[in-house]
Formats: structure tokens, C-alpha cells, sequence
């Protein structure tokens, strides 16, 4: 454990070299989320309420969606790609620790640093240009944060076996853009699942892609209280945890398909 603690410690001061390109993405975050506060203010300027939704709360979760687009990291990811393409993830199979805690590791340092330098900033930003609507209660921060932490395991699992595909793929970027495209519409980024019919919304919130942004938003917003809150957090938990045993297992399929020349 303490080397991955020390791997992920490592993955977060790395993050810090990077404050100008930070600074940038905090700008354009910003923006693009009073972009999107703008259209719900039009959509609901004629009526008060749509699927639950009154103003104050779509525009907070314009926000909170935005806020947590780095941390959960739903732009391209193609770090374990780039290591199967130059060939260096031989090494790295051949290291004692674990191929998948090390990454994972890494991706925990990284979405710290967005936490607390991005999302919290963004969050700043969209309470100063409008009302916020924030929990109101220890409880429910404390069930948002758990619901957190899943949602980034679940967007680690998924961004890992896309970038597993490049042991099979010569160029697993194409399929992987399609794959991230779909998962900008089915994690809630684009719009709430909510707002669907009531069919298509109930197959996208069974999906893992809810848990990445859908369903921390619905904590954050206390739209899933008592029970149907344990069901919208245990959801996640599976999904998080089956996304990890597939990635281990696609990773074992892998390695036995790897062939390595010259030594």
C-alpha cells in the first residue's frame, strides 16, 4: 500500500508543474458553464419547473456537472494506450506491483489535484454568478463524497478497457472517441438523463455511464433521498467494482496475447 499511496502522492505533484495549463481549463470550464447556465435560464424562463428540475437546481447542476468533468476525467485519456503503443508497458508488466492498482493509483492522485484546484474553484465561480443550490445537511456531503469516489472508479474502469483495446487495435483512439463520445450523452454531461422519457431514462440510469456525473449531481441535489438513494450509491458500487474485475481480466487476456522479441 504504501507504494501506490506514494504513486498516487507522485501523480498529484505532477499535476502542480502544470498551473498555467490549469489556470486555462479553469477559464474555459468556467465559460462553457456559464454558457450552459444560460440556455436552462432560456429553457426555463417559460415555465418554473421541467422533470423536477426548477431553475436554481438545473443551473446547479450545470455547475457540479462542470465542476467535475476533469476529475472524473471524461476528455480523452490515453495514457495506458501510449504505453502499449511504444511497447514500454513490457517493463511495466514485468515490475512487481500490480499493472491495474498502479494505474488506478495514479488516477486517484490526478483526480485529487482536480478536486481541489479545479472543481472547487469552478464551484466558487458559479456561486458568485448565480445561486447555488448546495446540501443542507453533514449527511448528505458525506454521501455526495462516497458517491464521489465511485464515480471516479467508474470512469477509471471504463477509460481502462478503452485503453486496454490498443493491445488488440492498431488505432484504438478512433473506436475510443466514439466509445467517450456516447459517454458524454450517458453520463448526463450533456444534458440531465431526467430530462428523457421515461424509458430511455430509466435503461441510461442503470448503466455505469449514470454514475459518473448523473448520480453525484442527484446526491449533491438530494433528488435520491432514503432508500432510493441507497439504490442510486450501491448502483454505482457494483458497477464500479465490475468495471475493476473486467479490467483485470481483460489486462490478463492481454498479456497472454503479448509476444515479446529479442528478449
Amino acid at each position: 500500500m504504501r507504494l501506490y499511496w506514494e504513486v498516487a502522492k507522485r501523480a498529484f505533484q505532477r499535476q502542480l508543474a502544470y498551473r498555467t495549463a490549469n489556470l486555462a481549463g479553469l477559464t474555459t470550464n468556467a465559460f462553457f458553464g456559464y454558457v450552459r447556465a444560460a440556455v436552462f435560464v432560456a429553457a426555463f424562463t417559460a415555465q418554473g419547473e421541467i422533470s423536477g428540475y426548477d431553475l436554481r437546481a438545473a443551473i446547479t447542476y450545470t455547475w457540479i456537472t462542470q465542476a467535475l468533468i476533469m476529475v472524473v476525467m471524461l476528455w480523452g485519456w490515453w495514457d495506458v494506450a501510449a504505453t502499449i503503443t511504444t511497447g514500454q508497458v513490457v517493463s511495466d508488466l514485468s515490475k512487481p506491483f500490480s499493472y491495474l492498482g498502479f494505474w488506478l493509483a495514479r488516477d486517484v492522485g490526478r483526480a485529487l489535484y482536480f478536486l481541489m484546484f479545479r472543481a472547487g474553484p469552478i464551484m466558487l465561480v458559479g456561486e458568485l454568478l448565480f445561486d447555488l443550490r448546495w446540501p443542507r445537511s453533514s449527511d448528505v456531503w458525506l454521501c455526495f463524497a462516497g458517491s464521489l469516489v465511485l464515480a471516479n472508479l467508474v470512469s477509471f474502469g471504463c477509460r481502462f478497457l478503452i485503453n486496454l483495446s490498443a493491445f488488440w487495435l492498431t488505432d484504438a483512439k478512433g473506436v475510443g472517441a466514439l466509445v467517450f463520445t456516447s459517454i458524454y450523452f450517458l453520463s448526463g454531461l450533456v444534458v440531465p438523463l431526467r430530462l428523457l422519457p421515461e424509458g430511455i431514462q430509466a435503461v441510461a440510469l442503470a448503466l455505469p455511464f449514470a454514475g459518473i456525473l448523473q448520480t453525484p449531481a442527484d446526491v449533491f441535489l438530494e433528488r435520491v433521498m432514503g432508500a432510493e438513494l441507497v439504490t442510486a450509491v450501491a448502483l454505482q458500487a457494483f458497477w464500479a467494482m465490475a468495471l475493476l474485475v473486467l479490467s483485470q481480466v481483460t489486462l490478463l487476456a492481454a498479456t497472454r496475447r503479448l509476444v515479446v522479441q529479442g528478449g
